[in-house]
């Protein structure tokens, strides 16, 4: 049972909260092609999440952005900018984890099937996902993108995409924190972010990539409110067989056409 008493303390799988970027830095131009920007309308909180591009017709992202009528945005580093990389598509499904729950936050992730096929580009084009089951290592250093706040005394969004480092913890980091315990399952989590520093991502990047090696192995979902770490992300190697079920399962029927598979980035 969750303490009612805790729920307050948490930002996350509540409808429209999201998180951001928190003693990062600006992201060199379109270095994150996988990055995808949501925007949602109407909503009940923030207008914004992340998400990131898994396939041509594909965006996995959390479970709590599912509120409102989803646009994505491919291929922009200034949000509020019209740049010549930037594709926007609308949203033909939206595909929550059929076990997500928003009180406890387990299974928070959601596939958006896109209307129609994202053109690859050297701004834009899908991340690799990890084998299913296989696990970082604690102290493994990763990355986090998104256009969330950039500042604890801020409410304002980042117009700028923003990354930061973050360190991978021991589970036992969060199942020993005196809030967090309460809700993280090591199975289907993970522990990210130094307590020990002032880094972490809070609001507007909910849903957006925990970036480990090339690959992506979280998906931002929730943390205490005060934005301090650790943080936590939804272990994106625990959901593969789903991912891969579902993505297979809504292309019988449809024809996606030729895909640009010989296509290589230069990032």
């Amino acid at each position: 049972i969750v303490p009612p008493a805790l729920i307050p303390h948490l930002i996350s799988s509540l409808p429209g909260v999201a998180e951001e970027i928190i003693g990062g830095r600006v992201a060199k131009p379109h270095s994150c092609p996988y990055m995808a920007y949501l925007k949602r309308k109407p909503c009940k909180g923030e207008e914004t999440c992340g998400g990131l591009l898994v396939r041509e017709d594909f965006v996995l992202t959390a479970a709590h952005c599912a509120d409102g009528d989803i646009t994505v945005l491919l291929g922009a580093h200034n949000v509020r900018r019209d740049e010549e990389t930037q594709q926007q598509v609308s949203v033909r499904r939206k595909i929550p984890h059929p076990r997500y729950n928003e009180t406890s936050f387990e299974n928070d992730l959601m596939l958006l099937q896109l209307a129609e096929l994202a053109e690859l580009t050297d701004a834009i084009y899908t991340i690799p996902l990890p084998q299913a089951g296989r696990t970082v290592d604690p102290g493994s250093v990763c990355s986090v993108a998104g256009w969330g706040r950039t500042s604890l005394n801020s409410m304002r969004t980042s117009n700028i995409l923003h990354e930061v480092d973050l360190e991978v913890m021991s589970d036992k980091t969060c199942q020993e924190d005196g809030l967090l315990q309460h809700y993280y399952k090591p199975l289907k989590m993970m522990c990210v972010g130094d307590p020990a520093e002032d880094k972490a991502s809070f609001s507007g990047d909910s849903g957006g990539p925990l970036v480990c090696d090339r690959t992506a192995q979280g998906i931002v979902s929730f943390g205490k409110r005060n934005g301090s770490p650790p943080r936590v992300f939804t272990r994106v190697s625990g959901y593969i067989p789903w991912i891969k079920k579902t993505m297979r399962d809504l292309l019988i029927g449809r024809d996606r056409g030729p895909a640009p598979q010989r296509y290589l980035p230069s990032w």
